[in-house]
């Protein structure tokens, strides 16, 4: 018997409704004792999430635009922050990093919930050297490896069972050859022209500071909720 529509709404309606928003103890944030510029915070924001037991705070969401004009995101994972920027990597080939290659500029956000905390990165996007794509792929497991191997990402797929033997290919060249890499593989970095940080607070009265670059130099504001 199929579900009535209403009652699946309705259902759906009050689930959404009652799900608890940082149904834990928040820590305080005083934007006054920030630091000048926004990586030493990322970096003091991103221990503590992990301490906290945040699961992969390392995951962001990167939005990127369109051949349409159109914003597009995903989800993926931060390889690196420091004084160049905030580091991932991609195919040149796939979706994203044809929009980049058409307009590079990107936004970057890490929710970070069991702290009620929120970053969000502007900027330009650069590509970094061969050198640094190759130490990339390799900086991490077989199965990174062989899923680059893979390649041919945002590409329509004919059928899964296609990705299994494609997928069993490159793990057996993966493990036979360790050092092997993927043509298209590319390692990106988001040069940051606008740093925000939000603390979330359980009185909503979040507290949110925003870093941007002028002139080589940072200015901090704090933004209303």
């Amino acid at each position: 018997m199929n579900p009535d529509p209403a009652d699946a709404s309705r259902e759906f309606h009050e689930l959404l409704r009652s799900l608890p928003v940082w149904d834990t103890e928040l820590p305080a944030f005083d934007p006054a004792q920030a630091p000048r510029e926004p990586l030493p915070l990322f970096r003091r924001w991103f221990v503590e999430a992990a301490a906290a037991g945040q699961p992969e705070p390392h995951t962001m969401t990167l939005a990127t635009v369109g051949e349409d004009g159109h914003p597009d995101l995903r989800t993926l994972m931060l390889h690196e922050a420091d004084e160049r920027g905030w580091h991932f990597a991609s195919h040149s080939t796939s979706a994203k990093g044809r929009q980049l290659a058409a307009r590079p500029h990107a936004a970057l956000g890490f929710y970070w919930p069991a702290q009620g905390r929120q970053v969000r990165v502007r900027g330009r996007v650069a590509e970094g050297s061969a050198r640094e794509a190759y130490d990339d792929l390799h900086a991490r497991s077989a199965g990174a490896l062989a899923a680059a191997l893979v390649g041919r990402q945002s590409e329509v797929l004919g059928s899964y069972e296609e990705l299994v033997r494609a997928s069993e290919a490159a793990w057996r060249r993966a493990r036979a050859e360790p050092e092997a890499t993927a043509a298209t593989w590319t390692a990106y970095v988001l040069e940051p022209s606008e740093v925000e940080f939000f603390q979330g607070d359980a009185r909503r009265r979040h507290v949110r500071l925003r870093y941007r670059r002028q002139a080589g130099s940072w200015t901090r504001e704090l933004l209303w909720p």
